[in-house]
């Protein structure tokens, strides 16, 4: 959809065996690993432009991709540069999408006040003393839309972008047939 814009993918993935944080923090150089305050090693790459955790249950979380392969690809990285430390994995990495982060830019200031009436209350959580977004909840769809009197939109909860892209349609819709989206 033009216009939606993927700021953030997190997907989770197991190297398949448990780790020894220790062994893998001298592995892979440039890692961190404080047991004291994360229980998770952080390892940051910059092809692909993400962040991996690894955990000694051999469990992975990878965040900061901005496309959809880019956690596949930090995993079958991650598995190659831990298989030439010496450290065994498993034959087959998968990422496995967990949430994406995307914006999407209306082009037309919203009055939230308004939205929030319309919208109605069960599916709307507006708060502007507590923070300046509007939060809608989306019937039978992970997606959650976040809404600002600017136009912008934040959407999040999908596992793909057809999710996101229905979101956004639906939002769009409600806010023309309301007669607050020209």
């Amino acid at each position: 959809m033009e216009g939606l814009t993927i700021e953030n993918v997190v997907a989770s993935s197991s190297i398949g065996k448990e780790l020894d944080l220790w062994e893998v923090h001298e592995a892979l150089e440039g890692s961190e690993y404080d047991p004291d305050k994360f229980p998770g090693l952080i390892y940051k790459m910059k092809d692909p432009n993400t962040s991996l955790l690894l955990f000694s249950s051999g469990k992975m979380v990878c965040t900061g991709g901005v496309t959809l392969d880019e956690p596949q690809k930090s995993v079958d990285k991650i598995k190659r540069l831990l298989d030439e430390g010496g450290i065994e994995t498993a034959d087959e990495v998968v990422a496995k999408i967990q949430n994406i982060v995307a914006s999407y830019e209306l082009k037309t200031e919203l009055n939230l006040n308004s939205v929030a009436i319309t919208l109605g209350l069960e599916r709307v959580e507006y708060e502007p003393e507590q923070f300046p977004g509007l939060v809608y909840r989306l019937d039978e769809s992970p997606v959650v839309l976040l809404l600002f009197g600017s136009g912008r939109m934040v959407c999040t909860g999908g596992k793909n972008e057809e999710q996101l892209e229905d979101g956004v349609e639906k939002i769009k819709e409600e806010l023309k047939k309301a007669g607050l989206l020209s």
